[in-house]
């Protein structure tokens, strides 16, 4: 009975800390942001246009296919991501699969002012220009047919490496997918990420550990909720792709998540059984003394 009292004690005092503690952690060093948005409610988008894919297709092919590769249609890139990264500062994606990667109405007020979209105007000034021009000169009409034109050619079903390859991997490595193999690597070069970016974006093999699949998916959504001043663009996918992207991080940084699961199960279950054995040995002992 002793013993149980003792104990009664302890779990007091660590459930009095915990709840005194556990709210300051998620308070101070963890705040509370807004939920992601994926309606992107705050851009704007197609203002309720709907487009034509087929005059979509010729203002994409006149105005984007200098910079960016179309593989899916014949538009290769002319060139290596080095030189891309040197012009540019990061290489550009291939558009073939924006239509499913990225909501509507955030590509659409991404064509129109990629740095005020993307929540990245205050990288930019009078000194320094957004890599990809604004096409805000345009009426949402056009912009509508040239989102309608990159929904049309996007495939119906990507796999979670491929979406995270097309919406991560330009500017962050996930190195343990393919350690010794390299080919996931950042595309862009790393000297000319940091120079971008203003310091070197972390490989993500890890981040499902330390950060968790809550935050980030609300950083992915809106980096300056979590950072405010970060130089990380809000990526403007769709909630389907993010999902995507973080399952395939858990895929690399837990790879071994359901047999450690599964041998928690067992550990608990032997801790149980040893302690059963435990108190009927200490009450054997103590009967035999008394």
């Amino acid at each position: 009975m002793r013993e149980l009292k003792i104990f009664g004690v302890v779990v007091a005092f660590t459930l009095i800390t915990y709840w005194g503690v556990e709210p300051l952690a998620h308070s101070v060093f963890h705040p509370h942001v807004a939920p992601a948005d994926y309606t992107y409610s705050d851009v704007d988008g197609l203002n309720g246009k709907k487009g034509d894919a087929t005059n979509g297709a010729e203002l994409v092919q006149s105005n984007c296919i200098a910079c960016h590769a179309i593989e899916s249609q014949g538009f290769a890139q002319m060139m290596d991501n080095a030189t891309l990264s040197a012009s540019y500062g990061v290489v550009p994606p291939d558009l073939g699969t924006a239509g499913k990667l990225y909501d509507e109405n955030y590509l659409a007020a991404f064509i129109k002012n990629p740095a005020k979209a993307s929540k990245i105007e205050h990288v930019f000034d009078d000194t320094k220009a957004h890599p990809m021009p604004g096409y805000d000169w345009m009426d949402d009409q056009q912009i509508a047919d040239m989102v309608a034109y990159l929904q049309s050619i996007a495939p119906t079903e990507m796999t979670n490496k491929e979406v995270f390859t097309d919406a991560c991997l330009r500017c962050h490595g996930i190195k343990y997918a393919d350690f010794y193999g390299g080919s996931m690597n950042a595309k862009t070069t790393k000297s000319d990420l940091k120079s971008y970016m203003g310091k070197l974006p972390p490989d993500l093999s890890q981040y499902i550990v330390s950060r968790g699949p809550s935050y980030i998916h609300t950083f992915v959504n809106d980096p300056q909720k979590h950072l405010e001043g970060t130089a990380m663009p809000r990526v403007g996918l769709t909630q389907a792709a993010e999902e995507q992207i973080v399952t395939y991080m858990g895929e690399v940084g837990q790879s071994k998540k359901t047999e450690r699961e599964s041998l928690g199960v067992k550990v608990l279950a032997y801790l149980v059984i040893f302690a059963i054995f435990a108190w009927l040995w200490k009450a054997k002992i103590w009967r035999d003394l008394h």
